[in-house]
């Protein structure tokens, strides 16, 4: 019953994304379990904060993203629950209900403050204790409406705040733009769409034509312009163009099956490059190329640091 809304808005034909059909128990009490936050390029930009509860994930839509300074409160929207292995997803939406580009952004496991969970989210304040690659200490969500917990999610119940309590891990740092990559794949939205999986550009190709092709014409295009505010390069990989024009049908182009390449890795600089246009023009003679190992990000890169000072 609790995924009921979860499914009745995606088409797992079309969807990569777990449908959630094996029952999952929960801890209960102050026992730490499972949390996420998935950075989701769609039609916008946003957060999607994911606390394991009841065998779901509880779920905020966080558009600007966890701030480290308690002095920043964000606003986070209560969305319908999702089930727990969800909290593993990384790939393309290629259509419907959410499409876009979703990133592991962090994870680990929370613990909650309070004894009883179940009445804290129904009083609208809860505390937690978060233990991730990035977000780290003691944090609140409380509602700024009122409303009752689990009614009708265009009531007032839908709209919460996520706070940073004031402990070692607070700070100004912008964690967002400080560490924006993936926990699970260390790479960014350009490389998730460069990943060049069959079971998404197969069997899960993005929406072609009209209004939903054109806008993931413009999360492609978005994807590639926040790899160009990172890097500072303003450079996008044969590979990401090859994608691009997987789904681009308005003149009646062919298209190009993409190659096989594992995620994270780089394709700035000429001996990439070199190997990027390689497999694109193996992948229009319709050949495969062995994927070559990525190489590894520093930690400032992809935030995987348990320095406590670094955002202090």
């Amino acid at each position: 019953m609790a995924l009921e809304k979860y499914r009745a808005k995606r088409n797992f034909k079309e969807s990569p994304e777990p449908s959630g059909e094996t029952p999952h128990k929960s801890p209960r009490g102050r026992d730490a379990r499972f949390f996420c936050v998935q950075k989701h390029l769609a039609s916008h930009l946003h957060y999607d904060f994911r606390l394991e509860h009841n065998g779901v994930l509880l779920s905020w839509a966080v558009p600007k993203g966890p701030s480290l300074d308690p002095a920043t409160r964000r606003l986070a929207m209560h969305v319908e629950d999702h089930p727990i292995d969800y909290g593993e997803f990384e790939g393309i939406i290629p259509s419907g209900y959410g499409a876009g580009i979703v990133m592991l952004w962090d994870r680990g496991t929370w613990t909650p403050e309070v004894d009883d969970v179940d009445a804290a989210l129904k009083k609208g304040d809860l505390k937690f204790t978060l233990s991730g690659f990035k977000l780290k200490g003691s944090w609140v969500l409380v509602r700024t409406k009122g409303g009752a917990w689990g009614g009708s999610r265009g009531g007032g119940d839908r709209s919460w705040l996520l706070i940073k309590h004031r402990d070692d891990w607070a700070g100004e740092v912008d964690i967002a733009e400080f560490a924006p990559l993936s926990v699970k794949s260390e790479g960014d939205f350009a490389d998730i769409l460069a990943q060049g999986n069959p079971g998404v550009w197969q069997s899960h190709r993005p929406a072609q034509g009209g209004e939903a092709g054109a806008m993931f014409q413009k999360i492609i295009q978005r994807a590639l312009d926040l790899r160009d505010e990172r890097t500072g390069r303003g450079e996008s990989s044969a590979i990401i163009k090859t994608a691009k024009a997987q789904t681009n049908t308005a003149r009646g182009a062919t298209r190009p099956r993409a190659s096989a390449t594992k995620t994270g890795t780089k394709t700035t600089g000429a001996a990439p490059r070199a190997k990027a246009a390689k497999a694109v023009k193996a992948a229009k003679a319709g050949k495969t190329v062995k994927a070559t190992a990525p190489a590894r990000k520093p930690a400032s890169a992809t935030g995987r640091t348990t320095a406590r000072k670094r955002t202090s």
